[in-house]
């Protein structure tokens, strides 16, 4: 079974979400993605500056298995991106939940609406 940590929300892409004291949000993928991605070779990461919709695709992951597209859960900017992945990207297959992938400042307003807490999202991950 993959890890779910209780403090973070999570999209039905397998995306978790973690929203910090200063309006940020952080954004990485979860245990069950990278287990099912198999071994993580490339991360395409979106540009700082960028202004981004709910939803819509920001980026790539790539394993030796398959590329699937990174989508952004909230509505903002994306403020900052974390180079430590795209230099080293097979370290979100031991560390999911510690090396995330980008940062977005959301717009004053903009919640956290269809994401899912933990036990929603592991219910997701079993198939229910």
């Amino acid at each position: 079974m993959s890890q779910v940590p209780t403090h973070l929300r999570y999209t039905e892409d397998h995306e978790w979400v973690e929203t910090g004291t200063d309006g940020t949000v952080t954004v990485g993928i979860t245990d069950h993605a990278q287990k099912n991605l198999g071994d993580i070779v490339f991360f395409e990461l979106p540009e700082v500056g960028r202004k981004v919709e709910v939803g819509e695709a920001v980026g790539v992951v790539e394993s030796v298995k398959a590329a699937s597209d990174l989508f952004c859960p909230v509505t903002g900017e994306i403020v900052q991106i974390n180079d430590e992945v795209t230099d080293d990207p097979e370290t979100v297959n031991s560390e999911p939940y510690e090396m995330w992938l980008f940062k977005v400042r959301t717009k004053s307003g903009a919640g956290s609406n269809g994401l899912l807490d933990a036990k929603a999202y592991e219910k997701l991950i079993a198939g229910g």
